[in-house]
């Protein structure tokens, strides 16, 4: 598919972004968007060009005039003041990626991932079970990370049941426990994806989330990809991890939800874009 050719945010990813959200996938003049009931989303990353202000305030127009009475969610590496001066809710954060240079760099890490399979087995699904929900309710109660992300982790096992390009990669003890998950997908050309990683404290193995880290860049080595897009910063906690495995900002991220004659609006999508 030429649209994942050309990749280059989990944004891109028309089946991870689709099966989410529900909506449908649309290009005008090179940018990406994503239509639903009453939502839309616009993302401000062109596929087969250097990004322009002035040609996405022009698509910006052409596509939200189509869709009146939708709540737009837009994205982009730097968001044209046009577009600012009209929006609510701006955050802007930054896309970490991580080559394989700097993923072999980190000697020590890799050593003490490959110390855990002592204690933990690697498995690889593409299923989530009742295992998977209950760590995601542990977490979900023990971090309260807010309804968006909340919403977002309870969507996905119907996304890995739909899903043809994703993998669970699951680290359990030798009792047969769950103790870690993350999920990958592999379908864009040049990198995969890390979509989210969730770890029990009640079945806690020091370093599974490093083991699991380990085996996600090696299978997106395998799978031929150029790199890990390993999402957004999001929080301080977070980005330090990402940055301890040689993940580094890439990628400016920027964000305004544009309310078209509709208020207070949260989408699903939303939560794609609070959590890639």
């Amino acid at each position: 598919m030429w649209i994942l050719s050309k990749a280059y945010v989990p944004e891109h990813i028309v089946s991870l972004m689709t099966t989410i959200s529900n909506g449908e996938a649309f290009l005008s003049e090179g940018y990406l968007y994503y239509v639903g009931d009453a939502w839309g989303i616009l993302v401000g990353y062109p596929l087969d060009f250097e990004f322009s202000p002035e040609t996405m305030s022009v698509v910006f127009k052409d596509v939200t005039s189509r869709y009146p009475g939708h709540s737009w969610s837009i994205i982009a590496s730097h968001l044209p003041a046009e577009i600012l001066s009209s929006s609510v809710e701006k955050q802007s954060d930054v896309y970490y990626t991580l080559s394989f240079e700097d993923f072999d760099n980190k000697k020590t890490l890799r050593r003490i991932a490959e110390k855990a399979t002592s204690r933990l087995m690697i498995e690889v699904t593409r299923a989530m079970t009742p295992e998977h929900e209950a760590i995601t309710k542990e977490f979900i109660e023990r971090e309260d990370p807010g309804n968006l992300i909340r919403e977002f982790y309870h969507a996905m096992p119907d996304y890995v049941l739909r899903s043809e390009t994703t993998l669970v990669l699951n680290a359990r003890d030798f009792n047969g426990f769950l103790s870690a998950f993350y999920i990958l997908d592999l379908a864009a050309k040049d990198f995969s994806t890390y979509v989210v990683g969730c770890h029990s404290k009640d079945r806690y193995v020091p370093h599974a989330s490093d083991l699991l880290f380990f085996e996600m860049v090696n299978m997106a080595r395998e799978s031929g990809k150029g790199y890990v897009n390993l999402g957004l910063g999001v929080s301080p906690g977070i980005r330090r991890f990402k940055e301890k495995w040689g993940g580094k900002p890439t990628i400016p991220y920027e964000f305004c939800r544009y309310q078209s004659g509709i208020t207070g609006v949260h989408t699903m999508i939303d939560k794609m874009l609070t959590r890639l």
